[in-house]
């Protein structure tokens, strides 16, 4: 048992990120790289979908409260996350920390539950992805047969001269009184969107950390903006109908209907659970630590300043979107295209779809380079095959894993769908929450003394907080969430016991044979 939890030592992991050569990751990123990469992750569907059906069905205009506790809920584990990154800046993120600190078994935990937040969370989002995609080409008058445009089983209809998604327009033909039965049908076969938009964003990501942070600051850039047009938009439309806005807005805070989380404060509380995965993604900033210029320095920025600026963007979404239009009727797929179109802008849905594909772009493009990283660090410490740890000798980035974790991806987005992966997603990230706070806990008391250019405040208060609200909100997940995390979790301790251990440069020792990393072939290098 001692050995399953041997720590890697921090003078190992201080080296590993004082390597310099072909064979490591080049340090690119600065402090506006690393907040453009958090809220690339941050900001997607949670701002244009999350905010209404939370509102309508829990909190109403008072849903500024439950982003405001959701964001309280964050910032205790991105202040732990800042720590860790700017102390140990090193690839890996929450698998690393909780190598330094709780042991190898919790490591292997860590960095397999990781999976289901990056690879399977890219997947999921690349189909939500597709979606908007194929909306917008159908708009310029390109249309996908359906059977390129879903999964298999995916259900298509014709309506109003397009092939639209069932699921995505079943409330739309409700309101119409359209029976969908009396449409023409066809279903999905494979998504090639979706497929064809991982395969590009893996490309993005093999050609260099450098190329792919300026490509996801440029959609951030983008989508930022669509979010201030429609500030813009509505601020100056509640101003001139303010007894408008004063009617939706009120009552502010809609009283309770008789049961918990159906309005009053207990529904602000349920809104603030729902919408906390809203946030998920500012944690993978601390994956391209070993990525940063100057790491003590920006990682802490990165982290922090991406959960402030997002809380503030949400805050004033959902408080001009509840005064544009009433509470309870903001119950649709697209909330954010129902606001714009109260002012009066026809162009508003086209807005609503660019901002839309842009921030499901960038999220992509995060959580492949986050779990690209994870199996990068992993593969270092002899606990994968050592081709997942390869350092491309031109682009100075880990390509073999990079590919590997795109074809991973690209096949479950096109061909498998994966309606359950958020909230498996959603377990995996809380959990990693609740390592990373236990491990800056653990550390105070095991090294208080070792240097720290960032410290969480109020240790152990900060760090028990964390885990005590992200314990909860698991507590919150279904049943059959926990029981594909524990099926999950039992497959990675296979691997772990005949691969992972065996393998292992801890379990060898310090001095131990350091695991040798494949060269790049030479048509790869040059």
């Amino acid at each position: 048992m001692a050995n399953l939890l041997a720590k890697k030592p921090l003078g190992m992991i201080m080296t590993e990120a004082g390597e310099t050569g072909e064979h490591s990751l080049k340090r690119a990123l600065g402090a506006t790289n690393l907040i453009s990469l958090g809220i690339g992750a941050i900001i997607g569907t949670g701002i244009f979908v999350l905010t209404g059906a939370a509102s309508a069905q829990y909190a109403g205009p008072a849903i500024v409260f439950s982003f405001i506790l959701a964001a309280v809920g964050c910032v205790f584990a991105g202040l732990c996350y800042a720590e860790f990154a700017s102390m140990i800046p090193v690839a890996g993120s929450a698998y690393t920390y909780g190598y330094a600190t709780l042991g190898e078994i919790f490591a292997w935990i860590i960095g397999w539950d990781l999976i289901l937040e990056y690879a399977f969370g890219a997947a999921t989002v690349a189909s939500g992805w597709s979606g908007y995609v194929l909306s917008l080409l159908q708009d310029i008058g390109i249309h996908i047969p359906p059977a390129l445009a879903g999964t298999p089983g995916a259900q298509f209809v014709m309506y109003n001269g397009r092939w639209e998604a069932l699921g995505r327009i079943s409330r739309t033909l409700a309101a119409n009184g359209v029976d969908p039965a009396s449409l023409p049908h066809q279903s999905g076969v494979f998504n090639l969107v979706a497929f064809l938009g991982i395969a590009a964003v893996t490309t993005v990501l093999v050609i260099g950390i450098k190329e792919s942070a300026n490509f996801n600051s440029f959609i951030v850039v983008v989508k930022v903006c669509v979010l201030l047009v429609f500030l813009g938009l509505g601020i100056n439309y509640i101003l001139q109908h303010t007894s408008m806005a004063t009617a939706n807005w009120t009552p502010f805070l809609p009283p309770n209907q008789g049961e918990f989380g159906k309005y009053g404060w207990s529904g602000v509380v349920r809104a603030a659970g729902v919408i906390f995965f809203a946030y998920i993604g500012f944690d993978a900033v601390s994956t391209a630590a070993q990525e940063a210029k100057n790491p003590k320095r920006d990682m802490p920025i990165g982290i922090l300043g991406s959960l402030v600026i997002c809380t503030i963007l949400y805050i004033l979404v959902a408080g001009v979107l509840t005064g544009l239009v009433k509470y309870d009727t903001l119950n649709v797929p697209d909330p954010i295209a129902i606001g714009i179109d109260r002012t009066g802008v026809r162009w508003g849905s086209l807005l609503v779809k660019i901002g839309a594909i842009c921030g499901l772009s960038s999220t992509m493009v995060v959580m492949l380079l986050g779990q690209s990283r994870v199996f990068f660090s992993m593969s270092r410490d002899g606990l994968l095959p050592h081709w997942a740890s390869a350092i491309h000798a031109k682009f100075r980035t880990p390509y073999l894993s990079s590919i590997f974790v795109g074809i991973f991806v690209a096949i479950f987005a096109s061909v498998i769908p994966i309606s359950i992966l958020g909230e498996l997603v959603s377990i995996g990230t809380l959990l990693a929450f609740v390592i990373v706070c236990a491990g800056v806990w653990v550390i105070r008391r095991t090294d208080p003394d070792l240097p720290r250019s960032f410290r969480t405040p109020w240790v152990p208060f900060v760090p028990i907080m964390g885990m005590l609200i992200s314990l909860l909100m698991m507590i919150g997940l279904p049943f059959d969430t926990w029981l594909r995390l524990i099926i999950w979790l039992i497959i990675g301790m296979v691997i772990y016991f005949t691969y992972g251990r065996y393998h292992s440069r801890v379990q060898m020792g310090a001095g131990g044979p350091k695991t040798p990393e494949p060269r790049p072939t030479p048509t790869m290098a040059d």
